[in-house]
């Protein structure tokens, strides 16, 4: 029933309650009835009290019986009230919670950004790990460790020249290093990273008299496709290495060795003796120079000798400096024991 409908009902249940209670008292007051001995006046007042008591309980009670919210109102007001509060406190209470909450996962959440930044990173480096390990097996190492990536001869006019001759080597070195990395490309940005501190002493090293040799070498394996190279520098005095004609290493060829296996054995350790020598005299080259066919020839006859012991030299074909590549002749050592003269001038 509707706020309204219930209005006009009490309306009219008031009017006819109001003009029975009426219409009773005035034949009560004209017979001159009496309720319990009260005088006939007193009689009609009570029974008029008694009537608007009954108009009021009719009233209320079809308020109550067709109106729910009248009934909660009245009956659990209390009820709801305190119940509103305890809400409200704990509404309070879980808001500030949540502030407290929300401020204590700030930090939370900036960690577990951190974290997931070094997960990604680390998944990257482990994608890089792969890939580098991949190239790696298939042999795409295009820079070795100690490779050369340049070098250069240097006699400074002027000492305040240093700077600028380091710098022109630089970008020549990140220049190869790039073109290593990156075939086909345009060298457009700086991929070699050199200490700042060995700068500093090569600076200060050219800044003194006398002619050196400087070169700019790798520090590690560097596979295609890598973004960056890291070099060291390494200079020293330009110096004579060796000498055209010089006897630079020397060895032999025993009567017990006749097979080729040994012979060829026996030719790599005296290339590699030359090699030691040289660099034990200063050189940077990053290997020594021969005739391969020239070897071949040589290693030939050492198999149709007939004599026993053969003495065998590396020879240095032209003179050699600091920075220069060594170039060897492999021959026979000139002696009263050796039948195999003629071949050393093959």
């Amino acid at each position: 029933m509707t706020g309204w409908l219930l209005l006009f009902t009490l309306l009219i249940l008031g009017g006819v309650l109001s003009t029975l209670g009426d219409r009773l008292g005035s034949r009560l007051g004209k017979a001159r009835l009496t309720l319990f001995n009260l005088r006939p006046r007193r009689t009609a007042i009570v029974i008029t009290v008694i009537t608007g008591s009954l108009i009021s309980a009719l009233s209320l009670g079809l308020m109550l019986l067709v109106s729910r919210q009248l009934r909660v109102g009245l009956f659990e007001l209390n009820d709801l009230q305190t119940r509103l509060r305890m809400s409200r406190t704990a509404l309070a209470l879980s808001r500030e919670a949540q502030i407290n909450a929300e401020k204590e996962l700030v930090p939370l959440q900036l960690q577990r950004k951190k974290l997931l930044r070094r997960i990604q990173d680390g998944e990257k480096e482990l994608k890089q790990l792969e890939s580098n390990l991949i190239a790696l097996r298939r042999g795409e190492v295009v820079v070795s460790s100690g490779q050369p990536l340049a070098t250069a001869t240097v006699k400074l006019a002027n000492p305040n020249q240093a700077k600028r001759v380091i710098d022109r080597m630089l970008q020549e070195a990140n220049r190869d290093a790039f073109l290593r990395l990156h075939p086909g490309k345009k060298p457009d940005r700086q991929i070699l990273l050199v200490p700042r501190s060995d700068i500093q002493r090569l600076e200060e090293m050219l800044k003194k008299e006398g002619v050196w040799v400087v070169n700019f070498r790798s520090a590690a394996n560097v596979l295609r496709g890598e973004r960056l190279v890291y070099a060291f520098p390494e200079v020293r005095k330009n110096i004579t290495i060796a000498r055209k004609g010089e006897v630079i290493a020397q060895t032999s060829i025993e009567t017990n060795e006749r097979s080729s296996e040994a012979i060829r054995n026996r030719l790599k350790l005296l290339l590699a003796s030359t090699f030691a020598e040289v660099k034990r005299r200063g050189s940077m080259s990053s290997g020594v120079q021969f005739d391969p066919n020239q070897m071949n020839e040589l290693g030939t006859a050492m198999l149709q000798r007939s004599v026993g012991r053969v003495p065998l030299e590396a020879v240095s074909l032209r003179d050699s400096n600091t920075a220069d590549p060594v170039a060897v002749l492999l021959k026979v050592a000139v002696g009263p024991t050796s039948d195999l003269d003629l071949d050393e001038d093959k």
